[in-house]
């Protein structure tokens, strides 16, 4: 009998960006069947670029979908705990996708288009609402990871419902412009002032003279969220556009920063990632997600029977926020010991360039996720000491300090 042979291995797909990234000196790695820039000039060194000027990430490799249809925002509300209607036109929430057993999918940014012409390019102006010819119109941004998943599972949803779901992306450019700079370059490159952008807010602007070749004149979908605790917006142009948009900013001196840095800025601002902090074997309630679970609201959605029982007899667990006391990392699995215990594990763990400490987030006991409850975590078969400290441990514009 011939011997089997291993399936070919399926191939790393690549952005838009991958080519100019390596010419800015991006060290690429594997991610999520991406190849991504880990980082640039150094992580420690773009993670203080965003927290005190500005940085541009690459996160080509999500997600963005393009739902429209008639009452398309009643429709996903069935498969979301968060009230929906709570945002209107020109606003954004964060929230998560669910399975039956109250599990977490995905997790997720909705922005609210309002209504739209119906065949018109979503990346154009919003004509008037009065418009015989419109039809509302969500965009949603998703993880690379889950995205051919939730796709199909979004379209097996909604689809029966008459709602039309569409790559907004394709071959196009989504950027990250995080940093108190993030506005004023942003500005400069618009004409026009944000100041009335709140967070979660967005529009479609259309980049200035100032920006140079394709870019200029480009339409940009312009959302004011970010993954980093800092201000700033995330992108989406067309690729020639956002290729041009790329290269102006590294040469007017905005960073380049990789998978790294953004990793551990999000960790500083104790933000969740897919995969470590959530999954679908966790709901909302149990990762310290609570704040996105409107049962007041009198609607159904899919896993609401499991919240509704989880919120009357109270989670077992908490994800807690730890400092540790020496220079040891706490990663991904790591036991997390309570009178020398285990009791459970850390979520994600890093040292922070911002507070000069080793942090993580980590999933205990109810009763050991009180402020100051003293724990350890088990690293290369030592106890570290550590002590459960509030989240996030960042906020912008300080690095809070403790004693």
């Amino acid at each position: 009998m011939a011997e089997a042979q291993a399936a070919p291995a399926t191939p790393l797909r690549r952005t838009p960006l991958y080519e100019a990234a390596r010419a800015a000196g991006g060290r690429l790695v594997p991610f999520a069947g991406w190849e991504m820039a880990v980082q640039f000039a150094g992580l420690v060194a773009e993670h203080n670029a965003v927290r005190q000027g500005c940085g541009v990430f690459d996160i080509s490799h999500m997600g963005v979908l393009s739902l429209r249809g008639e009452g398309v925002k009643d429709a996903l509300q069935g498969l979301v705990p968060s009230d929906l209607f709570r945002i209107g036109p020109g606003e954004a929430c964060y929230t998560v996708l669910l399975n039956d057993a109250g599990g977490i999918r995905d997790d997720l940014i909705v922005y609210d288009r309002g209504r739209l012409a119906a065949g018109a390019d979503p990346g154009e102006p919003d004509p008037s609402e009065t418009d015989s010819s419109t039809t509302d119109e969500l965009l949603l941004v998703i993880n690379a990871a889950c995205a051919e998943d939730d796709t199909a599972w979004l379209r097996s949803q909604l689809e029966p419902q008459g709602i039309a779901i569409a790559d907004r992306k394709g071959d196009g450019v989504l950027l990250a412009l995080q940093g108190p700079e993030a506005p004023a370059r942003l500005e400069a490159l618009a004409g026009v002032d944000l100041a009335g952008l709140p967070r979660f807010g967005h529009r479609t602007l259309r980049l200035a003279g100032t920006a140079q070749g394709a870019a200029a004149g480009a339409s940009v979908f312009v959302g004011r969220t970010g993954y980093t605790g800092e201000d700033g917006f995330e992108l989406l142009l067309e690729r020639p556009a956002g290729l041009a948009l790329w290269e102006q900013l590294l040469a007017e001196g905005v960073a380049p920063c990789g998978l790294g840095a953004r990793d551990t800025l999000r960790l500083e601002a104790a933000m969740h990632l897919y995969g470590n902090e959530m999954d679908a074997g966790t709901t909302p309630l149990e990762v310290g997600l609570g704040w996105l679970v409107h049962l007041e609201m009198p609607k159904p959605f899919i896993g609401r029977a499991v919240l509704e029982r989880q919120s009357a007899e109270g989670m077992g667990q908490r994800l807690v926020g730890l400092e540790l006391a020496g220079r040891a990392i706490a990663r991904h699995g790591y036991p997390v010991l309570w009178n020398g215990e285990p009791v459970g594990e850390v979520t994600s763990g890093s040292w922070s360039p911002s507070l000069g400490k080793a942090i993580a987030l980590a999933r205990v006991p109810a009763a050991a996720a009180r402020l100051g409850t003293e724990l350890a975590v088990e690293i290369r078969g030592k106890a570290e000491p550590a002590v459960v400290v509030k989240r996030p441990f960042y906020q912008r514009g300080s690095a809070r300090q403790r004693a």
